[in-house]
């Protein structure tokens, strides 16, 4: 029996289905964004493609997660 998906990647099916586009895509315009703050880049989310504040925090922490720290 796998575990429930928690955190950030818990929301991912509503995102995709509310919103019609695969995480994926969602994550490469996050990262193409000229944006690197967490909550520019959720306020740029929700104004700019109409997501809800949940959703766009949700896709932020995880994208910006995976990212690679600077020395």
């Amino acid at each position: 029996m796998t575990a429930p998906v928690k955190g950030p990647a818990s929301y991912f099916p509503s995102i995709e289905k509310k919103y019609g586009r695969p995480i994926a895509e969602w994550k490469d315009l996050i990262r193409s964004s000229p944006l690197t703050k967490h909550m520019e880049l959720v306020t740029w989310l929700k104004n700019e493609h109409g997501l809800g504040h949940g959703h766009a925090n949700a896709l932020v922490a995880h994208t910006l997660a995976e990212e690679p720290k600077a020395s």
